[in-house]
C-alpha cells in the first residue's frame, strides 16, 4: 500500500531558528508522549537534541532531565 505524504511522519533536521525538511511528511512524533505533532503547529524542539516536542510543559520537562 502506497503512503502520501500527508499519512507519514516528517524527517526534520532541527535548528535554532527552524527546521529543515529532509523526507516530507505531515507531522513528526514527540520525544516525549509519542503523539503526533502537524508540522503547521510544531513550535517547540530541541536542535542539539534533534527532537520535538508537542508542548512548552514537555519540552521544558525533557530539557530539564538528566536523560
Amino acid at each position: 500500500m502506497l503512503m502520501s505524504s500527508s499519512d507519514r511522519p516528517a524527517m526534520l533536521f532541527y535548528q535554532a531558528n527552524g527546521f529543515r525538511v529532509l523526507s516530507p511528511g505531515s507531522h513528526v512524533l514527540c520525544a516525549v508522549s509519542g503523539a503526533e505533532v502537524p508540522l503547521e503547529a510544531l513550535r517547540y524542539w530541541s536542535a542539539v537534541r534533534q527532537e520535538a516536542y508537542a508542548s512548552a510543559d514537555l519540552a521544558t520537562r525533557r530539557l530539564l532531565s538528566q536523560d
